[in-house]
């Protein structure tokens, strides 16, 4: 607990308890081969070819997920950071091996990463990623709870820009796992989990919200690189600081307008008992 444990995903993942952790949150390499160029260069990991063929990568995701679903406690989620990708002009989409998990999808994300256009292509610009929300459901709820509406007021569509000033090949933003946690915790706390922990901007966003997190890792460069950055978590608190403004309702919620409804139904039924209509 509280740490970033050293090894291949996997072989960790087999020797954490079953349904003791609460939430999940990571983005895998994207098994983007050797592609890349001027302007979008290729990605290339510390210890790690991340250019596998498409038939084993997506297998090896599929057990890493069917792995996590184990750990994560019944009604708990998982948020996997991916994106659509072409290999000779053929579309490949996460979709196409979370279907074969025993996660339920239960919503996609678009991540609008306000980046700049190209200036020629074969397609147009992709300045989107994907962030998949899977449940594990419990025995008799298929939906998981609800939010609140402060934090439901958020739509599909989340625009914020990619890290920039991070010396990992491919981190995520703060902002990302502070959003997810912030609005399926609330104010209660506890344990989660990225297996691709990289920079450790997932603890980083544990730390500042008061949970515990666990990560993992293969490379000693990128968990020393993370474990700095958790020591100095809160120089980054005015990222949590900037989420929490969003995290406000204008007006009245859903919530409130319907027991204001209920109130009203209430008292006709009141008002009906002493045959006023």
């Amino acid at each position: 607990m509280n740490k970033i444990i050293k090894g291949d995903v996997l072989d960790v993942l087999k020797t954490l308890e079953p349904n003791s952790i609460d939430l999940g949150i990571t983005s895998p390499p994207y098994n983007k081969g050797k592609k890349g160029g001027p302007i979008v260069k290729s990605v290339v990991y510390d210890k790690f070819d991340d250019n596998l063929p498409e038939e084993i990568y997506q297998e090896q995701q599929i057990e890493v997920l069917n792995e996590l679903y184990r750990v994560i406690k019944p009604g708990g989620s998982f948020f996997y950071n991916h994106r659509c990708r072409w290999d000779d002009g053929e579309l490949i989409h996460p979709m196409e091996w979370l279907t074969k998990t025993n996660w339920m999808p239960k919503q996609e994300i678009i991540w609008d990463r306000f980046i700049s256009g190209q200036l020629r292509g074969w397609r147009f610009w992709q300045i989107d990623e994907r962030i998949y929300w899977l449940y594990k459901p419990t025995e008799d709820d298929r939906v998981g709870k609800e939010l609140k509406s402060k934090h439901a007021q958020f739509s599909s569509i989340w625009s914020f820009q990619p890290e920039m000033n991070n010396p990992h090949p491919a981190p995520f933003p703060l902002v990302l796992p502070l959003r997810i946690i912030l609005s399926l915790f609330d104010e209660s706390k506890g344990t989660v989990i990225d297996p691709y922990i990289g920079s450790g901007t997932t603890a980083v966003a544990c730390k500042l919200l008061g949970c515990d997190y666990i990560g993992i890792d293969l490379s000693d460069e990128y968990i020393k690189m993370a474990e700095d950055r958790i020591g100095n978590y809160e120089e980054e608190k005015k990222f949590l600081e900037e989420e929490i403004k969003l995290h406000k309702i204008k007006g009245k919620s859903y919530q409130d307008r319907k027991q204001k409804k209920l109130r009203v139904i209430e008292n006709e039924k009141q008002w009906e008992k002493f045959g006023i209509k």
